[in-house]
């Protein structure tokens, strides 16, 4: 056996410090500001193993969020339990999909009520001596945990400035909640139609992202009726803690209803203008868009 020359000693592999495979991108910082998945860097030619993971459980919440049934009788249960809950009792429904399979498989059976729900709203609306002004319609849609997350910290910012008057508008006569299973946005015009509401208010969770598993939307459309397409309503997106929060939501929500109710109409002809003044002035002649040559 060659012997080690002493000049050229073996290397003590013991001491050698480990190489990172990981090599990391520089946009990483910019994942402060955005829940994108952006520089992720690499491991090879490969997705580094904890950005993997982290996207498999995202995927997997997507998932569950689509699957999960939502715990109508807990929810109701909350609903009565706050302070500002109309005073008739929220109203369970179900649409014509018997299961979530059904639900997926057939879009048209959650937009419409089944027999039992449509015979319980119509025996409600004829004790009523009175019409309602805005129907408020929950919705588990395609996330039920946007539902459970969301929709009682939004109403106790909505439902207060709904019932309280204001100098500017009247208080609005709500009709009991009613909350919907296996339901789809387009269900809230037959529920505000039979409960001859003026107004429907849907609360329905969003299809699910990957960043997003828990995004509340709320679609509202003026003088409801069965058959009408999403261009008679207005729509708010992404309600939740890391999105739109509550109480933007609520002011944007207030300001299409009161628009609503005085324009009688909602959809493409109901523009939300609440951000309006962040790139225009109520002058036309200060629009930056406008050339003043």
């Amino acid at each position: 056996m060659d012997k080690v020359s002493p000049t050229h000693p073996m290397p003590d592999y013991n001491d050698a410090e480990p190489t990172n495979p990981v090599h990391e991108n520089p946009w990483e910082r910019l994942k402060d500001f955005t829940d994108a998945r952006i520089g992720l860097g690499r491991s090879g030619i490969s997705v580094p193993t904890k950005h993997l993971l982290a996207f498999q459980l995202a995927h997997a919440r997507a998932q569950d969020a689509v699957h999960t049934p939502l715990e109508t009788e807990s929810l109701i249960s909350k609903l009565t339990a706050c302070r500002w809950c109309p005073a008739e009792k929220p109203i369970r429904l179900h649409s014509k999909a018997d299961d979530r399979a059904m639900y997926l498989q057939r879009p048209d059976f959650g937009r419409l009520l089944d027999e039992a729900s449509r015979a319980r709203l119509i025996e409600h609306a004829q004790q009523q001596n009175d019409d309602y002004d805005l129907a408020i319609v929950v919705v588990d849609g395609l996330s039920a945990f946007a539902i459970e997350e969301n929709i009682l910290p939004f109403l106790d910012e909505l439902i207060p400035a709904l019932t309280q008057p204001t100098n500017q508008e009247a208080p609005w006569k709500l009709a009991p909640i009613c909350v919907v299973e296996q339901g789809r946005v387009a269900i809230g015009d037959p529920v505000g139609e039979l409960l001859n509401a003026k107004c429907v208010l849907v609360l329905v969770g969003e299809r699910p992202g990957l960043s997003s598993p828990d995004s509340l939307g709320l679609y509202l459309t003026w003088s409801p009726k069965s058959g009408l397409t999403d261009a008679y309503r207005n729509c708010i997106s992404n309600i939740r803690r890391a999105g739109l929060n509550y109480p933007e939501a609520s002011r944007k929500a207030m300001y299409l209803l009161n628009e609503a109710r005085t324009r009688k109409l909602s959809g493409v002809n109901l523009k939300d203008r609440t951000d309006e003044s962040v790139i225009e002035h109520h002058n036309t002649n200060d629009n930056f868009l406008i050339s003043k040559n």
